[in-house]
Protein backbone atom coordinates (compact mmCIF):
# COMPACT_ATOMS: atom_id res chain seq x y z
CA UNK A 1 0.00 0.00 0.00
CA UNK A 2 1.43 3.34 -1.00
CA UNK A 3 1.97 6.29 1.28
CA UNK A 4 -0.32 9.28 1.14
CA UNK A 5 0.13 11.29 -2.05
CA UNK A 6 1.61 14.72 -1.50
CA UNK A 7 -0.49 17.17 -3.53
CA UNK A 8 1.49 20.09 -4.86
CA UNK A 9 0.21 23.50 -3.81
CA UNK A 10 1.28 26.86 -5.10
CA UNK A 11 1.20 28.54 -8.48
CA UNK A 12 -0.85 26.83 -11.17
CA UNK A 13 0.72 25.67 -14.39
CA UNK A 14 -0.12 27.66 -17.50
CA UNK A 15 -0.15 24.40 -19.48
CA UNK A 16 -3.83 23.71 -20.40
CA UNK A 17 -3.25 19.97 -20.14
CA UNK A 18 -1.91 20.31 -16.59
CA UNK A 19 -4.95 22.36 -15.59
CA UNK A 20 -7.15 19.35 -16.34
CA UNK A 21 -4.87 16.69 -14.86
CA UNK A 22 -7.07 13.84 -13.51
CA UNK A 23 -4.66 13.40 -10.60
CA UNK A 24 -5.75 16.89 -9.49
CA UNK A 25 -9.40 15.79 -9.55
CA UNK A 26 -11.56 13.89 -7.13
CA UNK A 27 -15.09 12.54 -7.33
CA UNK A 28 -17.92 12.06 -4.89
CA UNK A 29 -19.03 8.50 -4.23
CA UNK A 30 -22.67 7.82 -3.36
CA UNK A 31 -23.71 11.33 -4.46
CA UNK A 32 -27.09 12.36 -3.04
CA UNK A 33 -29.46 10.18 -1.04
CA UNK A 34 -28.97 6.41 -1.21
CA UNK A 35 -30.74 3.44 0.33
CA UNK A 36 -27.92 0.99 -0.45
CA UNK A 37 -24.33 1.98 0.37
CA UNK A 38 -22.70 -1.07 -1.23
CA UNK A 39 -22.13 0.50 -4.69
CA UNK A 40 -19.53 2.73 -3.00
CA UNK A 41 -16.95 -0.02 -3.52
CA UNK A 42 -17.31 -0.22 -7.30
CA UNK A 43 -17.55 3.56 -7.54
CA UNK A 44 -14.30 4.09 -5.63
CA UNK A 45 -12.53 1.44 -7.70
CA UNK A 46 -13.78 3.12 -10.87
CA UNK A 47 -12.38 6.45 -9.65
CA UNK A 48 -9.01 4.86 -8.95
CA UNK A 49 -8.97 3.11 -12.34
CA UNK A 50 -9.62 6.48 -13.99
CA UNK A 51 -6.57 7.91 -12.27
CA UNK A 52 -8.46 10.34 -10.04
CA UNK A 53 -6.58 11.55 -6.99
CA UNK A 54 -9.37 11.29 -4.42
CA UNK A 55 -12.86 10.08 -3.62
CA UNK A 56 -15.17 12.09 -1.36
CA UNK A 57 -18.09 11.09 0.83
CA UNK A 58 -20.77 13.48 2.07
CA UNK A 59 -21.71 11.81 5.35
CA UNK A 60 -25.41 11.21 5.95
CA UNK A 61 -26.82 9.33 8.89
CA UNK A 62 -28.32 5.96 8.02
CA UNK A 63 -26.44 4.75 4.95
CA UNK A 64 -23.30 6.89 4.66
CA UNK A 65 -21.43 6.56 7.95
CA UNK A 66 -17.95 7.93 7.42
CA UNK A 67 -16.05 5.47 9.61
CA UNK A 68 -17.63 2.38 8.08
CA UNK A 69 -17.25 3.53 4.49
CA UNK A 70 -13.71 4.86 4.93
CA UNK A 71 -12.69 1.49 6.38
CA UNK A 72 -14.25 -0.38 3.47
CA UNK A 73 -12.72 1.88 0.83
CA UNK A 74 -9.32 1.69 2.46
CA UNK A 75 -9.22 -2.02 1.74
CA UNK A 76 -10.93 -1.88 -1.66
CA UNK A 77 -8.46 0.68 -3.09
CA UNK A 78 -4.71 1.13 -2.95
CA UNK A 79 -3.81 4.66 -4.10
CA UNK A 80 -6.75 7.05 -4.14
CA UNK A 81 -7.19 9.41 -1.17
CA UNK A 82 -10.38 8.90 0.85
CA UNK A 83 -11.93 12.17 1.97
CA UNK A 84 -14.87 13.28 4.08
CA UNK A 85 -16.68 16.04 2.29
CA UNK A 86 -18.07 16.61 4.89
CA UNK A 87 -18.64 15.43 8.42
CA UNK A 88 -19.06 17.56 11.57
CA UNK A 89 -17.10 18.06 14.77
CA UNK A 90 -19.96 17.97 17.25
CA UNK A 91 -21.48 14.60 16.35
CA UNK A 92 -18.57 12.58 17.78
CA UNK A 93 -16.63 12.94 21.01
CA UNK A 94 -13.22 14.47 20.16
CA UNK A 95 -11.36 11.35 21.30
CA UNK A 96 -13.66 9.11 19.24
CA UNK A 97 -13.19 11.34 16.20
CA UNK A 98 -9.40 11.36 16.62
CA UNK A 99 -9.38 7.59 17.09
CA UNK A 100 -11.37 7.10 13.89
CA UNK A 101 -9.07 9.48 12.00
CA UNK A 102 -5.84 7.82 13.09
CA UNK A 103 -7.19 4.28 12.65
CA UNK A 104 -8.24 5.24 9.11
CA UNK A 105 -4.76 6.64 8.50
CA UNK A 106 -3.20 3.43 9.72
CA UNK A 107 -5.52 1.24 7.64
CA UNK A 108 -5.00 3.25 4.44
CA UNK A 109 -1.31 4.02 4.61
CA UNK A 110 -2.03 7.70 5.24
CA UNK A 111 -4.68 8.30 2.56
CA UNK A 112 -7.44 9.75 4.76
CA UNK A 113 -8.63 13.38 4.56
CA UNK A 114 -11.10 14.85 7.06
CA UNK A 115 -13.40 17.58 5.85
CA UNK A 116 -15.75 19.44 8.18
CA UNK A 117 -18.68 21.81 7.80
CA UNK A 118 -20.79 23.98 10.05
CA UNK A 119 -24.21 23.13 8.49
CA UNK A 120 -27.18 25.28 9.58
CA UNK A 121 -28.25 26.14 13.13
CA UNK A 122 -31.71 24.55 12.76
CA UNK A 123 -30.16 21.12 12.16
CA UNK A 124 -28.21 21.24 15.39
CA UNK A 125 -31.17 22.55 17.38
CA UNK A 126 -33.28 19.67 16.10
CA UNK A 127 -30.82 17.03 17.38
CA UNK A 128 -30.01 18.81 20.64
CA UNK A 129 -26.54 20.10 19.80
CA UNK A 130 -25.32 23.70 19.95
CA UNK A 131 -24.97 25.65 16.69
CA UNK A 132 -21.40 25.61 15.40
CA UNK A 133 -19.69 28.94 15.97
CA UNK A 134 -16.32 30.11 14.67
CA UNK A 135 -14.86 29.60 18.14
CA UNK A 136 -16.07 26.00 18.21
CA UNK A 137 -14.49 25.36 14.81
CA UNK A 138 -11.14 26.86 15.87
CA UNK A 139 -11.05 25.05 19.21
CA UNK A 140 -12.22 21.74 17.70
CA UNK A 141 -9.58 21.65 14.99
CA UNK A 142 -6.91 22.38 17.59
CA UNK A 143 -8.21 19.61 19.87
CA UNK A 144 -8.26 17.12 17.02
CA UNK A 145 -4.74 17.95 15.88
CA UNK A 146 -3.34 17.61 19.37
CA UNK A 147 -5.07 14.29 19.96
CA UNK A 148 -3.87 12.92 16.60
CA UNK A 149 -0.34 13.94 17.57
CA UNK A 150 -0.58 11.89 20.76
CA UNK A 151 -0.87 14.80 23.19
CA UNK A 152 -2.75 14.63 26.45
CA UNK A 153 -5.51 17.22 26.16
CA UNK A 154 -7.61 18.99 28.77
CA UNK A 155 -10.22 21.48 27.60
CA UNK A 156 -13.21 23.43 28.81
CA UNK A 157 -14.86 25.93 26.49
CA UNK A 158 -17.43 26.37 23.74
CA UNK A 159 -16.63 22.96 22.21
CA UNK A 160 -17.37 21.11 25.47
CA UNK A 161 -15.84 19.96 28.76
CA UNK A 162 -13.11 17.33 28.43
CA UNK A 163 -10.97 16.95 31.58
CA UNK A 164 -8.41 14.49 30.18
CA UNK A 165 -8.18 12.94 26.71
CA UNK A 166 -5.43 10.99 25.01
CA UNK A 167 -5.11 8.29 22.37
CA UNK A 168 -3.33 5.38 24.03
CA UNK A 169 -1.83 4.05 20.80
CA UNK A 170 -1.02 5.66 17.46
CA UNK A 171 -0.28 4.06 14.08
CA UNK A 172 2.87 4.79 12.12
CA UNK A 173 1.07 7.41 10.03
CA UNK A 174 0.76 11.20 10.12
CA UNK A 175 -2.41 12.99 11.24
CA UNK A 176 -4.80 13.45 8.32
CA UNK A 177 -5.21 16.81 6.57
CA UNK A 178 -8.13 18.77 8.03
CA UNK A 179 -10.31 20.66 5.57
CA UNK A 180 -13.12 23.16 6.18
CA UNK A 181 -16.13 23.55 3.88
CA UNK A 182 -16.82 27.26 3.38
CA UNK A 183 -18.88 29.75 1.40
CA UNK A 184 -18.81 33.15 3.12
CA UNK A 185 -15.70 35.29 3.58
CA UNK A 186 -15.48 34.81 7.36
CA UNK A 187 -15.49 31.01 7.10
CA UNK A 188 -13.10 31.11 4.14
CA UNK A 189 -10.70 33.23 6.19
CA UNK A 190 -11.07 30.92 9.17
CA UNK A 191 -10.16 27.98 6.93
CA UNK A 192 -7.12 29.80 5.60
CA UNK A 193 -5.92 30.65 9.09
CA UNK A 194 -6.56 27.34 10.89
CA UNK A 195 -7.13 24.41 8.49
CA UNK A 196 -5.03 22.49 5.97
CA UNK A 197 -7.48 23.14 3.16
CA UNK A 198 -10.82 24.66 2.21
CA UNK A 199 -13.57 22.86 0.32
CA UNK A 200 -15.63 25.29 -1.75
CA UNK A 201 -19.34 24.74 -2.23
CA UNK A 202 -20.94 23.48 -5.46
CA UNK A 203 -22.51 26.01 -7.83
CA UNK A 204 -19.84 28.66 -7.56
CA UNK A 205 -18.73 30.27 -10.81
CA UNK A 206 -15.00 30.29 -11.68
CA UNK A 207 -14.98 34.00 -10.80
CA UNK A 208 -16.40 33.25 -7.35
CA UNK A 209 -13.80 30.50 -6.90
CA UNK A 210 -11.05 33.01 -7.73
CA UNK A 211 -12.35 35.45 -5.11
CA UNK A 212 -12.73 32.66 -2.56
CA UNK A 213 -9.22 31.32 -3.16
CA UNK A 214 -7.79 34.81 -2.71
CA UNK A 215 -9.63 35.21 0.61
CA UNK A 216 -8.27 31.87 1.85
CA UNK A 217 -4.68 32.61 0.89
CA UNK A 218 -4.75 36.17 2.19
CA UNK A 219 -5.98 34.89 5.57
CA UNK A 220 -3.29 32.21 5.63
CA UNK A 221 -0.59 34.78 5.01
CA UNK A 222 -2.01 37.10 7.68
CA UNK A 223 -1.87 34.20 10.14
CA UNK A 224 1.81 33.68 9.39
CA UNK A 225 1.27 30.59 7.29
CA UNK A 226 2.52 29.76 3.80
CA UNK A 227 -0.53 30.48 1.59
CA UNK A 228 0.50 27.65 -0.73
CA UNK A 229 0.22 25.20 2.18
CA UNK A 230 -3.56 25.65 2.41
CA UNK A 231 -5.15 23.59 -0.32
CA UNK A 232 -8.22 24.96 -2.14
CA UNK A 233 -10.70 22.35 -3.40
CA UNK A 234 -13.39 23.57 -5.82
CA UNK A 235 -16.48 21.38 -5.99
CA UNK A 236 -17.87 21.32 -9.53
CA UNK A 237 -21.18 19.73 -10.47
CA UNK A 238 -20.32 17.74 -13.60
CA UNK A 239 -22.70 16.06 -16.07
CA UNK A 240 -20.97 14.81 -19.21
CA UNK A 241 -22.87 13.07 -21.99
CA UNK A 242 -25.86 12.14 -19.81
CA UNK A 243 -29.43 11.79 -21.00
CA UNK A 244 -31.56 14.90 -20.72
CA UNK A 245 -33.45 13.51 -17.74
CA UNK A 246 -30.33 12.40 -15.87
CA UNK A 247 -28.60 15.70 -16.58
CA UNK A 248 -31.58 17.64 -15.25
CA UNK A 249 -31.51 15.61 -12.03
CA UNK A 250 -27.73 15.83 -11.55
CA UNK A 251 -27.59 19.58 -12.14
CA UNK A 252 -30.98 21.23 -11.68
CA UNK A 253 -32.37 18.89 -9.06
CA UNK A 254 -29.21 19.16 -6.97
CA UNK A 255 -29.18 22.95 -7.29
CA UNK A 256 -32.68 23.09 -5.82
CA UNK A 257 -31.53 21.26 -2.67
CA UNK A 258 -29.05 24.05 -1.97
CA UNK A 259 -30.79 27.18 -3.19
CA UNK A 260 -34.15 26.49 -1.56
CA UNK A 261 -32.74 26.55 1.99
CA UNK A 262 -33.43 30.01 3.48
CA UNK A 263 -30.23 31.90 4.18
CA UNK A 264 -28.08 29.25 2.54
CA UNK A 265 -29.39 30.02 -0.94
CA UNK A 266 -28.88 33.73 -0.39
CA UNK A 267 -25.29 33.12 0.64
CA UNK A 268 -24.57 31.13 -2.52
CA UNK A 269 -26.25 33.70 -4.75
CA UNK A 270 -24.41 36.56 -3.07
CA UNK A 271 -21.04 34.82 -3.46
CA UNK A 272 -21.68 34.59 -7.20
CA UNK A 273 -22.92 38.18 -7.43
CA UNK A 274 -26.46 37.07 -8.35
CA UNK A 275 -29.72 38.72 -7.30
CA UNK A 276 -31.03 36.68 -4.32
CA UNK A 277 -34.56 38.01 -4.95
CA UNK A 278 -34.80 35.35 -7.68
CA UNK A 279 -34.94 32.71 -4.95
CA UNK A 280 -38.49 33.77 -4.06
CA UNK A 281 -39.66 32.23 -7.33
CA UNK A 282 -37.94 28.96 -6.48
CA UNK A 283 -39.38 28.70 -2.98
CA UNK A 284 -42.85 29.55 -4.27
CA UNK A 285 -42.78 26.59 -6.66
CA UNK A 286 -45.61 24.13 -5.93
CA UNK A 287 -43.19 21.23 -5.55
CA UNK A 288 -41.49 23.00 -2.64
CA UNK A 289 -44.58 23.96 -0.66
CA UNK A 290 -44.18 23.09 3.00
CA UNK A 291 -40.54 21.99 2.68
CA UNK A 292 -38.35 22.57 5.71
CA UNK A 293 -34.66 21.80 5.58
CA UNK A 294 -33.17 20.14 2.53
CA UNK A 295 -35.77 19.29 -0.12
CA UNK A 296 -34.21 15.95 -1.07
CA UNK A 297 -35.35 14.50 2.26
CA UNK A 298 -39.00 14.83 1.23
CA UNK A 299 -39.10 15.25 -2.56
CA UNK A 300 -38.35 12.85 -5.39
CA UNK A 301 -35.80 13.46 -8.12
CA UNK A 302 -38.60 14.26 -10.57
CA UNK A 303 -40.12 16.79 -8.19
CA UNK A 304 -36.77 18.49 -7.66
CA UNK A 305 -36.12 18.55 -11.40
CA UNK A 306 -39.48 20.23 -11.96
CA UNK A 307 -38.76 22.88 -9.32
CA UNK A 308 -35.38 23.60 -10.92
CA UNK A 309 -37.13 25.30 -13.84
CA UNK A 310 -37.67 28.26 -11.50
CA UNK A 311 -33.91 28.88 -11.44
CA UNK A 312 -32.36 31.06 -14.18
CA UNK A 313 -30.65 28.75 -16.72
CA UNK A 314 -27.61 31.03 -16.75
CA UNK A 315 -27.07 30.34 -13.04
CA UNK A 316 -26.65 26.63 -13.69
CA UNK A 317 -24.72 27.06 -16.95
CA UNK A 318 -22.14 29.38 -15.40
CA UNK A 319 -21.54 27.34 -12.23
CA UNK A 320 -21.22 23.76 -13.47
CA UNK A 321 -19.58 21.63 -16.16
CA UNK A 322 -22.28 20.22 -18.42
CA UNK A 323 -22.44 18.85 -21.95
CA UNK A 324 -19.83 17.25 -24.19
CA UNK A 325 -16.58 15.91 -22.80
CA UNK A 326 -14.62 18.64 -24.58
CA UNK A 327 -16.82 21.40 -23.16
CA UNK A 328 -16.65 19.94 -19.64
CA UNK A 329 -12.85 19.79 -19.80
CA UNK A 330 -12.71 23.45 -20.78
CA UNK A 331 -14.95 24.37 -17.85
CA UNK A 332 -12.78 22.36 -15.46
CA UNK A 333 -9.71 24.16 -16.76
CA UNK A 334 -11.47 27.45 -15.99
CA UNK A 335 -11.90 26.36 -12.37
CA UNK A 336 -8.29 25.29 -12.02
CA UNK A 337 -7.08 28.52 -13.62
CA UNK A 338 -9.22 30.41 -11.10
CA UNK A 339 -6.98 29.17 -8.30
CA UNK A 340 -8.29 25.75 -7.28
CA UNK A 341 -5.54 23.27 -6.38
CA UNK A 342 -7.91 20.37 -6.94
CA UNK A 343 -11.37 19.88 -8.40
CA UNK A 344 -13.96 17.66 -6.73
CA UNK A 345 -16.46 16.50 -9.33
CA UNK A 346 -19.93 16.05 -7.88
CA UNK A 347 -23.39 14.87 -8.93
CA UNK A 348 -22.29 12.12 -11.33
CA UNK A 349 -20.86 8.82 -10.15
CA UNK A 350 -17.23 8.02 -11.06
CA UNK A 351 -18.42 5.64 -13.78
CA UNK A 352 -20.41 8.47 -15.38
CA UNK A 353 -17.32 10.70 -15.27
CA UNK A 354 -15.23 8.41 -17.48
CA UNK A 355 -15.75 10.42 -20.73
CA UNK A 356 -14.64 13.74 -19.23
CA UNK A 357 -11.71 12.26 -17.32
CA UNK A 358 -10.54 10.40 -20.43
CA UNK A 359 -10.82 13.60 -22.49
CA UNK A 360 -8.83 15.51 -19.87
CA UNK A 361 -5.92 13.09 -19.96
CA UNK A 362 -3.15 13.84 -22.49
CA UNK A 363 -3.24 11.63 -25.58
CA UNK A 364 -0.04 9.76 -24.70
CA UNK A 365 -1.36 8.94 -21.25
CA UNK A 366 -4.69 7.74 -22.68
CA UNK A 367 -2.93 5.32 -25.00
CA UNK A 368 -0.66 3.88 -22.28
CA UNK A 369 -3.19 3.56 -19.47
CA UNK A 370 -4.95 0.24 -18.96
CA UNK A 371 -7.63 -0.75 -16.42
CA UNK A 372 -6.47 -2.10 -13.07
Amino acid sequence: MSASPSPVSGSLSADPAALADPARMGAYVLPGRVSDPRPVITQARAAEDLGLGSVWLSERWGTKDLGVIAGALGQATSDVRIAAGVTHFMIRHPAVLASMAMTAQGMTGGRFVLGFGRSVASMWTAVGLPPVTNRILIDSVDLLRRLCNGDKVSYEGPAGHFPAMRLSDLPDAPPPPLVLAAIGPKTLALGGAHFDGVLLHPFLTPEAVARSAKTVRTAAEAAGRDPASVRVYATVITACGLSAGEEAAVVGGRAVTYFQIPGFGEQLAGTNGWDPAVLRNLRAHPQLAGVRGSADFSRTRNQLTGAARALPPEWLDSSSAVGSAAHCVERLRDYRAAGADELVLHGSTPEQLAPVVTAARPAQARSSRSPR
